[in-house]
């Protein structure tokens, strides 16, 4: 059996000397990105009290924003907490109450914030949601009304009270949290695609129209992370098939099966990834952010689909009357 040739003393010097010289190239590659500075700015965040809410108002107050932090159901323990950790680190750092499935609340939330903010808030983080799952069939029109109220409405309702403001400064930017299944579908997962999938059409509708008015508009998509949208979901999900009817329970087997207990396990991916994300783009010069950002470690299934949408909206409208307002925010 013949024996493998070593390696000469040249080749493994010239080997050494190889790996010494790319060595630095890959330890910086490996090196993480400095957070950017956030100075100067004021974000106001909608759904505050958990999950991406809680931790961006935090990241985003850390990296030098004023920052408007807003829950509904004031007063309640999660705003104690947060309101505690922001002064024990000095932070500009303000908790209001805003519930966005109610235009008063949004009309008088948004007035408060407006005023803790001097006038001016640039950045909307309308991160607020909600998840009710289960068969079409199995969502009667109370989920059906409360998951478009939120995730939906309530989205139109904080950028109707804050748009006019960023008009008249001609600049500031929405950031609407979608999902990977709003562009993607998983049967049995209620309206909650449906929801997100209107998020990403009123974006990008609202990016183009927003052009003139120097105010960018980006999508984010997150993956699944174990926040406490798994509670929340299981108690509107439970509710949902409490007063459902067994038979039409029966009837959409096995999906209905686990309705109200999901447990979000199996996902251990970083909830800070999106807020990292978020403050990314902020940091970018204008004119250069992104509509679309996919955010999670793992698969994402709707990027192919957000390269397609933008390449058919360019090759659709992008020579028309519209191309400038369609290549400013594809280009």
């Amino acid at each position: 059996m013949p024996t493998a040739s070593r390696p000469s003393r040249r080749q493994l010097i010239a080997g050494a000397a190889a790996l010494t010289a790319t060595a630095p190239a890959l330890l910086q590659a490996a090196t993480p990105a400095p957070a950017p500075s956030l100075k100067g700015r004021t974000v106001l965040i909608t759904g505050a009290s958990s999950g991406f809410g809680r931790v961006g108002a935090l990241f985003y107050a850390r990296l030098g924003a004023k920052v408007i932090a807003t829950m509904r159901g004031l007063p309640r323990p999660e705003a104690e907490t947060l309101a505690t950790e922001a002064a024990k680190e000095k932070l500009d750092l303000h908790v209001v109450e805003i519930d966005v499935t109610s235009d008063a609340s949004v009309a008088a939330g948004t007035a408060k914030a407006l005023e803790i903010a001097g006038g001016r808030i640039d950045t909307l983080v309308n991160n607020a949601g909600i998840g009710i799952t289960g068969p079409v069939e199995v969502q009667d029109m109370e989920a059906t009304k409360l998951i478009f109220d939120t995730n939906v409405f309530g989205i139109q309702r904080m950028q109707l009270a804050l748009l006019p403001q960023m008009r008249a400064a001609k600049s500031g930017q929405i950031f609407n949290i979608s999902s990977q299944l709003g562009r993607v579908i998983v049967p049995g997962g209620g309206h909650y695609s449906a929801t997100k999938f209107a998020v990403e059409a009123l974006s990008e509708q609202l990016a183009y129209e927003l052009v003139p008015h120097g105010i960018e508009v980006t999508v984010i998509q997150p993956g699944g992370y174990p926040t406490n949208v798994w509670v929340n979901r299981n108690a509107y999900t439970g509710a949902l098939k409490e007063r459902s009817d067994p038979a039409l329970l029966a009837a959409y087997e096995p999906f209905t099966r686990g309705m109200g207990t999901e447990d979000g396990s199996g996902r251990s991916a970083d909830p800070m990834d999106v807020p990292m994300a978020i403050a990314e783009i902020m940091a970018m010069p204008a004119g250069k952010r992104p509509l679309r950002r996919a955010v999670h470690p793992g698969n994402k299934p709707q990027e192919p689909i957000n390269r397609v949408s933008a390449e058919v909206q360019l090759a659709w409208l992008g020579g028309g009357p519209l191309g400038p307002l369609i290549k400013a925010v594809h280009d």
